[in-house]
């Protein structure tokens, strides 16, 4: 998806979002990032995002991430975001695209695990082919997690789940245990109160 569609849906004399460039700052070393954002719109979620190719490819989680392997979440493509997009922490104006408060719920980077026949099969690739595995290093989440497409169409579906490691539990609720921002500290009303 190309970052048009992002500018496309946005008023930018409105929202305080980051304007799309085209496939922008790809960062020279290190691993890539990933960044889950919370997003209280229209319908309560968590945005998953993973550098992929200079750009954040997109996910909407309903439920959020789990450590449960056993839970499989299901994760809705969206529009590719710019890189900036990472830090956006705070209100889209009622009325416009996704309008409500974002959190930057957790973030760090992540390591590409995806081997297919045997080989390692690069993120963009692993992306087009439907599966894609990676190793997270987060504030919240860390170690292994697959994403693999169960469906086509323009919103394709796609599951979430979290593999067998020493980071998975079936115990432990990040969505609900862990509630402020990995990067301001703050809640979601704390965001939402600043903004206005």
């Amino acid at each position: 998806m190309a970052l048009r569609e992002y500018d496309r849906k946005r008023d930018f004399t409105r929202t305080g979002e980051p304007r799309g460039r085209s496939r922008s700052r790809r960062r020279a070393e290190g691993e890539p990032i990933f960044v889950i954002q919370h997003h209280a719109a229209s319908s309560d979620h968590y945005d998953f995002r993973l550098e992929i190719e200079g750009v954040l490819v997109s996910w909407a989680v309903p439920k959020g991430p789990s450590i449960d392997p056993a839970d499989k979440r299901l994760a809705v493509r969206t529009e590719d975001h710019p890189m900036e997009y990472a830090d956006f922490e705070g209100v889209i104006p009622t009325g416009e695209y996704g309008g409500g408060t974002v959190m930057v719920w957790d973030t760090g980077t992540y390591r590409n695990t995806t081997v297919h026949k045997g080989q390692p099969r690069g993120a963009g690739e692993a992306l087009a082919a439907g599966h894609l595995t990676f190793e997270l290093d987060g504030t919240k989440l860390r170690g292994e997690f697959a994403l693999t497409r169960t469906g086509a169409g323009t919103r394709q579906q796609w599951l979430l789940v979290k593999r067998k490691d020493d980071a998975a539990s079936t115990r432990r609720i990040p969505v609900r245990s862990a509630t402020k921002s990995a990067i301001s500290g703050r809640t979601m009303h704390q965001i939402g109160q600043q903004a206005s």
